[in-house]
């Protein structure tokens, strides 16, 4: 992985230069050594990475703009919205199963399209993080935010985030095109890691394959795929396209 320098220049009767992590740090499975991005972001409490506010579309499992679809026996534990389209474009439920409320084309589901698409430009906006690309399965990183000039994938092996003991750690991932996870493969959280400050900016489409298991809210500009048994501790969030699960398990 690339190292980086960051400079925190503090204005005063001396300027000084600090090297100081705002952003992630990344480590392969087989190396020990590290990659550092010291590029700021929007900081929280501490100095840390801020998490990316959800506002009223943080109860949804699952949001779409053109349908829902489902085949099989899939389990949704929080709520669904669809909007512009309407109830006539969720369609498999059952067998599948929503613990939640439905909300189609009404004002609740508009409103979370909008709190959504405020969230997901906040995620995209924030400042470039350490930069990330093609298969980052067999990675650990720790917080921060983890910027990728085009396609991400967690295909060789599982990727690991720890919270390197903060349960408040927060890790957005900017992906300018799609987001694949090939069948079987984990994202894992450790050191206290949390799935709800795990955020994954996507711009086009993301998919997750069989039996795949995955952690965090996906913001996808157009669809997201859940293939057959595919589970999803956090949401899926989709702006413009449609949300689809096959025997698939949605939970927080």
């Amino acid at each position: 992985m690339r190292r980086h320098r960051g400079q925190v220049v503090l204005a005063g009767a001396v300027a000084l230069l600090l090297a100081v992590p705002l952003g992630g740090c990344c480590r392969s499975k087989n190396d020990d050594s590290h990659s550092l991005s010291l590029l700021g972001g929007v900081l929280g409490p501490g100095g840390k990475e801020a998490a990316v506010n959800l506002g009223c579309a943080a109860s949804f499992g699952i949001l779409a703009g053109s349908a829902v679809a489902n085949t099989g026996p899939s389990s949704v534990s929080v709520d669904l919205g669809i909007h512009p389209n309407g109830m006539s474009s969720v369609t498999g439920f059952p067998p599948g199963t929503v613990s939640g409320t439905i909300h189609a084309a009404d004002a609740t589901a508009l409103a979370a399209k909008g709190c959504l698409t405020t969230a997901f430009l906040d995620a995209q906006g924030r400042p470039p993080g350490t930069v990330v690309s093609g298969d980052i399965g067999g990675l650990t990183l720790s917080p921060g935010v983890f910027t990728a000039s085009s396609s991400l994938a967690i295909s060789s092996a599982d990727l690991t985030l720890t919270g390197l003991g903060d349960s408040n750690a927060v890790f957005i991932f900017q992906i300018p095109t799609t987001l694949t996870v090939i069948s079987g493969r984990r994202v894992i959280l450790a050191g206290g890691a949390q799935a709800s400050n795990v955020f994954w900016q996507v711009g086009s489409s993301a998919t997750l394959g069989t039996n795949s298991f995955f952690s965090g809210t996906i913001m996808a500009q157009a669809s997201i795929t859940l293939q057959t048994g595919a589970s999803l501790q956090g949401r899926a969030l989709a702006q413009t396209g449609g949300v689809t699960l096959e025997s698939s398990v949605i939970f927080q």
